[in-house]
């Protein structure tokens, strides 16, 4: 065999396999396991404490580089009427406050990772940004997320604080006026993709 079509043949190889490696890597998408993860509201009111939690969650996080923590996409869709106190008066308040007849899914989109912390072991720190939607209102906000890589299951822990008027939400009320809830809630997700 010519020495130049041999070298020509294992060229064209290495390239082939360099193609099909690049798109496994880049291929590195999953799926939010809704029955795995969770997220809940928690926020105060005149009369006491409260939370609701999130029944029906959707997204996905696709990776540019696992092995570096490198989030290259992330988004979640949260079915806004899932959210549940398991008061019926209070999730009827909730749902009016939140105008879920016009806006039915409350949504995450991730803009950018400022900073990742490698802590070993597939353990990851990130300070990041994302879109928050909600009631039609598009904000960004700040992100601290820890990030876990095992096993192809990934985990993406936070919390985060953010005022309802920065979203045109008025805070609910009940009892006529008498009780009144706090601007101020905390958003608490442990996120889990497959």
């Amino acid at each position: 065999m010519n020495p130049n079509k041999k070298m020509y043949k294992i060229v064209l190889s290495f390239m082939a396999f360099f193609i099909l490696a690049s798109h496994l890597i880049q291929a590195q998408q999953f799926n939010l396991i809704n029955y795995e993860s969770t997220l809940s509201v928690l926020g105060t009111s005149s009369l006491h404490d409260w939370h609701i939690t999130a029944e029906q969650q959707r997204g996905k996080i696709v990776f540019k580089n696992m092995e570096a923590g490198e989030i290259d996409k992330c988004n979640i869709d949260i079915v806004a009427e899932s959210l549940k106190s398991g008061k019926s008066s209070m999730d009827k308040n909730t749902y009016k406050a939140l105008n879920t007849s016009s806006y039915k899914t409350i949504s995450f989109q991730l803009t950018q990772v400022n900073e990742i912390i490698n802590k070993g072991n597939g353990k990851f720190s990130l300070k990041a940004e994302g879109d928050l939607s909600i009631s039609g209102v598009k904000k960004q906000i700040p992100l601290e997320l820890s990030l876990s890589i095992l096993d192809n299951k990934i985990t993406l822990i936070g919390e985060q604080k953010i005022k309802m008027t920065d979203f045109k939400i008025e805070p609910p009320k009940a009892l006529l006026g008498t009780i009144t809830t706090g601007d101020v809630i905390t958003i608490k997700f442990s996120t889990i993709f497959k």
